[in-house]
């Protein structure tokens, strides 16, 4: 059996952060793109050291956790890293198995298999550490049939605003320091049997004043990618820098998330007051000979701000919001796939210019 086949991922089972206040983080993705209330733990549940607001969307779940005690390895986090992601969980078929294989191969533990239940079943999870202080959290809900997983109840607000459509985790992306991108690439490919689908140098990704590098690892099924940028040398301080050094070190940068129709999407963003990047308006000039025929109106993409690329397979289009907090940390980005496989090479160039404007708005170029 192949190493890709061992791990049996089913996809992305949450993304869990550590926040200041999950209370009003909760209200802030609810309000703002559109996430549902589905579970809760706290001090009503019996915890005492942390709460926990769980929302979905489409299939993506976002977990938002916050100490309640001082000293708390959750506050901890935030002190040093600012609100960011800690957890990206994994559905597996046998957390136990998808354990021994990935810390047979180096992995390190971050918590060993330990199984949880409540009158609706039980659930198994594992966890190990990949770049920075991020963790994979292994998870089995095959006999488990509650809300989320045991120790959480069913969060029923009465304040629900409506979804924006977003459908699932297309990929998310790490940010590592420089000289660490062939080190936990290689992790992914001895660790979790990931393959290399796509590899960007600083002559792919770069303008005239910041460079990166970035390898897409991805699973057997696809289900999961994970591309990892590390820095290049530029002129200036490029902005994986400017997240390592506001982190406090490597980290998830962004969460890519799918929709169906990325016009509804966005302008329902735009309107609930989601800030996003903006390319300059010549960008329009010149990508219709560069992607050739779409589905959908360019004017309409054009006022949006939405970006076109094309593959051998097809054509996406991207937007990326600005960050969602005050260090220039964590940013997420919207994505319609029309058949491309690919991440938007053809749009880094705009982009980049774009997120330079950004720090030297910050005066961090």
């Amino acid at each position: 059996m192949e190493n890709k086949e061992i791990l049996s991922i089913k996809g992305t089972d949450y993304v869990e952060f550590y926040v200041g206040n999950a209370k009003q983080a909760a209200h802030y993705y609810q309000t703002a793109f559109g996430f549902q209330p589905l579970a809760y733990s706290g001090l009503e549940t019996g915890l005492k050291d942390r709460t926990s607001y769980v929302l979905q969307q489409g299939k993506i779940r976002f977990v938002l956790t916050t100490a309640l005690q001082e000293g708390s390895l959750i506050g901890e986090h935030v002190k040093k890293h600012g609100d960011g992601v800690k957890v990206v969980a994994l559905w597996v078929d046998d957390a136990r198995q998808a354990f021994e294989e990935t810390t047979k191969r180096g992995a390190k533990v971050c918590f060993e298999p330990k199984v949880e239940t409540d009158d609706q079943g039980e659930a198994v999870t594992a966890g190990i550490y990949t770049y920075g202080e991020t963790v994979h959290v292994f998870v089995e809900r095959k006999n488990y049939g509650g809300v989320f997983l045991p120790g959480y109840v069913e969060w029923k607000p009465e304040y629900r605003p409506k979804d924006v459509g977003l459908k699932y985790v297309d990929h998310i992306v790490g940010n590592v320091g420089w000289g660490e991108m062939e080190k936990w690439t290689g992790f992914y490919k001895a660790v979790m049997g990931f393959e290399q689908l796509v590899s960007f140098d600083d002559k792919d990704i770069s303008t005239e004043y910041t460079a990166l590098m970035s390898k897409v690892m991805a699973n057997g099924n696809g289900y999961i990618k994970y591309p990892i940028n590390e820095p290049a040398k530029g002129k200036k301080k490029s902005q994986i820098e400017e997240y390592i050094e506001y982190y406090g070190g490597a980290g998830v940068q962004h969460v890519a998330m799918a929709t169906d129709n990325i016009m509804e999407t966005v302008g329902e963003l735009r309107r609930r007051g989601v800030e996003f990047l903006t390319v300059p308006s010549s960008y329009y000039e010149t990508v219709g000979e560069r992607v050739g025929a779409i589905d959908e109106d360019l004017a309409v993409l054009k006022e949006l701000g939405v970006l076109i690329d094309r593959d051998d397979e097809g054509y996406l289009l991207q937007l990326f919001t600005k960050p969602v907090e005050d260090r220039p940390t964590v940013f997420y980005e919207i994505i319609q796939r029309h058949g491309a496989k690919s991440f938007g090479k053809g749009n880094f160039k705009a982009l980049f210019e774009s997120i330079e404007r950004e720090q030297e708005k910050r005066g961090t170029l």
